[in-house]
C-alpha cells in the first residue's frame, strides 16, 4: 500500500492482512510504517468489502474508491482523535484477499461459526462431565 503523506508525497509500505476465524467478523491490517513500530488496525470485513465498491464508513474507518469513475484503487483513511492517516491499494488484492476470506467463512455466515464454536464447547464440557463420572 501507499502511506499518502499528502497530494505530493506518498510512500510504498508493507500491509498485512489477516483473516481469523476466531473473530469472523473482523479484518485485520498491520502497518509496517518505517522506524516505528507495526500498527494493527481491526475493523469490520463487511467494511472493506463495501468500501471497494463505493465509500463506506463512519468515525475511525473509512474506506471508498480512490477515483468515483474507475475502481481500480481503494483509500483507506484511519483516524484517531485529531490524527489521520490515509493508505491508498490496488483494488485487485484486496478484493482476492476478501475471496479467500469468504471461501473461509462465506459473508453474512460468520453467526453459524460462532454457534459452531459454542456447540463443540458444550459438547467437549459433556464429554469431559461423563469421563470425570464414570472414572
Amino acid at each position: 500500500m501507499s502511506f499518502l503523506v499528502s497530494e505530493e508525497l506518498s510512500f510504498r509500505i508493507p500491509v498485512e492482512l489477516r483473516y481469523e476465524t476466531s473473530d469472523p467478523y473482523a479484518v485485520r491490517l498491520t502497518f509496517h510504517l518505517p522506524g516505528d513500530a507495526p500498527v494493527t488496525w481491526a475493523f469490520g470485513r463487511e467494511l472493506l468489502v463495501d468500501g471497494v465498491g463505493r465509500p463506506c464508513g463512519e468515525g475511525d474507518v473509512r474506506i471508498s474508491p480512490a477515483d468515483s469513475e474507475v475502481l481500480g484503487e481503494v483509500l483507506i483513511r484511519l483516524q484517531v482523535g485529531g490524527d489521520h492517516a490515509v493508505f491508498r491499494s490496488s483494488a485487485p488484492p484486496l478484493v482476492a484477499f476478501l475471496d479467500r476470506t469468504d471461501k473461509l467463512v462465506p459473508l453474512g455466515q460468520e453467526g453459524a461459526l460462532a454457534d459452531f464454536d459454542a456447540h463443540l464447547d458444550e459438547a467437549l464440557d459433556r464429554i469431559l462431565a461423563e469421563e470425570q463420572s464414570a472414572g
